[in-house]
């Protein structure tokens, strides 16, 4: 059993002797083990039934499934919605042969649900409301009070703002001289917020990002946050906005045609091309003091094409085949949809074009469903999420196709879908495997399967996600700033996660994925050492010198942390604990806080 070593921020009791402090030292190993090792079996556990499964698969590919009738009515009510998703679930299992777990319990659906919607675990008083409610569809009404209520909606808003902050222009770099940067955060973040806030249908959300025009600074003449997504992504013509547009829109990977035909499907060059030339209007015009810049416009402006024809009104672009021979392009969606060649920005406004064709093409309910589908559930129907091209089958085609046509028939409306999501089947399922009866332990993605949802797909929390639950467990919540202070303070801690370096797709990458950076990070980092801290007016203190029963104090840890009382044999770590530290009730309480908060239970969303 490997040793958990406290951190070094933590002075030692003075007089303990050594074998006091080894034996503390194993009782927190043991106790990391008792909250860790369950998981980590439960993955173990599937490796063995993942062969049979895909051989099963590939046996069945061949017949194609039903056609099934999506038609959006104001008759479809949610009930209606979550019925047919519970159907369509249940019959990939039957197709698989297999049965799903058990349903987790309320502390545990509670817990995922707090962190999925708001992007935090509950609070101890939240948990204990919901646990000793008698309603019978208590869960339906905890969604709705998380989504749709006054009590949450600020909540709610912040961490939506938070991930499509992330989608949109990555997470803060450590390197990151914002001083120089085209992009400002704050701008981006209050159009995302106010949004939110507002519940705006999601096709005016992607039709005002995609059309958008104005300053992109807070308090600047023509402010509109929205120009903050495009702003960063003009370089080398527009390609990364090109392809960042269909991905995130569309649920298409154009950028994989962009120098070539695409490899597995039908997909051509010309596509990519096609799309790109409604780009060709968009300028970002900036203003500096100095070497720093002061503010930035995206503006459309008249585009001659790149010909020497000289007429606007014939404004096309070129493209070269791998052969050298050079083709031309002109503003055409995915789909075929030609406009009218002008370049002209008074005769045609390319983007608000391209921005009516996104919202109106039926790959826009469906990639929103999938990414929805994917933040809750843990997979989406296509692996990766963002890629609906017709090489990529999805695991579930006719629940995917009716989700997009009833999330479209019903005003785009993001708080609907999410409901409809948290109170299926699959999201209420436990994320242990059912053994010998339920039969499930081939459904493991991470084994190269298609996700089945026959239980709930454990996942690691977003850095921020951790930082928020932080604040919460240890009650640090109460004393925050104003919001742009805290997201400021957030955005600070953040950085040391994100690499200098992104992916070729332009997105960032995070070491906040189980390597060392993170490991140290919650061993003795600054954000746990505050959160661990046993002086006055913290969270332990309080704990420590509240009048309650040793037992209580302990029980109110676990269910701080991992929504739930501790176990016969974790009470009885933590009473040796409390020996070996001399009856010192604020240390023993260190211990244990500190190993809860370096647990697998803790980190992990199950």
């Amino acid at each position: 059993m490997m040793k958990l070593l406290r951190p070094s921020y933590q002075t030692q009791k003075e007089g303990i002797a050594m074998s006091r402090n080894i034996g503390r030292r194993w009782l927190l190993a043991g106790l990391a083990c008792i909250l860790g090792c369950g998981i980590a079996a439960n993955h173990a556990a599937g490796l063995e039934a993942a062969a049979e499964l895909e051989a099963k698969e590939k046996k069945d590919d061949g017949g194609a499934s039903p056609s099934v009738e999506a038609v959006p009515s104001s008759a479809v009510t949610d009930d209606d919605i979550i019925k047919f998703i519970n159907e369509q679930i249940r019959k990939g299992w039957s197709d698989a042969e297999i049965t799903p777990s058990p349903a987790a319990t309320d502390n545990e659906w509670c817990r995922r649900l707090f962190l999925d919607v708001l992007g935090r675990v509950p609070s101890v008083a939240e948990l204990e409301k919901f646990l000793t409610d008698k309603t019978k569809n208590k869960r339906a009404l905890l969604v709705d009070r998380l989504v749709d209520s006054d009590e949450y909606v600020e909540e709610y808003a912040r961490n939506w703002t938070t991930i499509w902050t992330n989608i949109l222009i990555g997470r803060p770099k450590s390197d990151r001289d914002e001083a120089r940067d085209m992009v400002d955060r704050d701008g981006m973040q209050q159009y995302l917020r106010r949004s939110f806030l507002t519940n705006k249908p999601y096709d005016k959300l992607v039709f005002e990002l995609v059309s958008a025009t104005g300053a992109n600074k807070p308090g600047e003449e023509g402010y509109n946050g929205a120009v903050n997504f495009l702003l960063d992504n003009l370089q080398e013509k527009a390609a990364t906005a090109t392809a960042k547009t269909a991905r995130f829109f569309l649920g298409l990977q154009v950028q994989c045609t962009q120098c070539h035909n695409h490899p597995f499907n039908d997909w051509k060059q010309d596509q990519f091309w096609g799309m790109n030339a409604f780009f060709r209007q968009t300028k970002a015009l900036r203003t500096f003091q100095g070497r720093e810049i002061a503010s930035v416009r995206l503006e459309n402006e008249d585009f001659a094409g790149e010909g020497n024809s000289g007429d606007v009104r014939d404004a096309e672009i070129y493209y070269e085949l791998r052969n050298g021979e050079m083709r031309v392009a002109y503003p055409t969606f995915v789909d075929g949809t030609a406009i009218n060649k002008s370049g002209y920005a008074d005769e045609v406004n390319r983007r608000l074009e391209l921005a009516k064709l996104v919202t109106k093409s039926e790959y826009l309910g469906k990639s929103i469903v999938n990414r929805m589908w994917a933040h809750f559930l843990g997979y989406g129907f296509t692996k990766p999420i963002d890629d609906l091209g017709p090489h990529n089958a999805p695991s579930h085609p006719d629940l995917i196709e009716y989700l997009g046509v009833q999330f479209s028939g019903h005003e785009h409306d993001l708080r609907r879908l999410i409901r409809w999501i948290t109170l299926s089947e699959a999201y209420s399922l436990s994320s242990r495997f059912g053994g010998k009866t339920a039969k499930n332990k081939s459904d493991d993605p991470t084994l190269g399967v298609k996700p089945l949802f026959s239980h709930f797909y454990i996942r690691q929390m977003q850095a921020e996600q951790l930082y928020e639950s932080l604040l919460m467990a240890t009650e640090a919540h109460k004393t925050r700033g104003s919001y742009e202070d805290q997201e400021k303070t957030k955005r600070d801690w953040l950085r040391q996660f994100t690499l200098a370096f992104g992916t070729d797709e332009g997105d960032d990458a995070t070491t906040f994925n189980g390597t060392i950076p993170q490991a140290l990070m919650m061993f003795n980092g600054e954000l746990v050492k505050q959160a661990t801290s046993a002086e006055k007016g913290t969270f332990l203190y309080e704990m420590a010198t509240r009048n309650l029963r040793p037992g209580d104090r302990i029980n109110y840890l676990y269910l701080a942390a991992l929504a739930r009382k501790a176990s016969n044999n974790e009470m009885g770590i933590a009473n040796r604990l409390l020996v070996l530290r001399g009856g010192n009730v604020g240390a023993a309480m260190q211990d244990i806080w500190w190993a809860l908060l370096n647990s697998n239970e803790f980190i992990l969303i199950h």
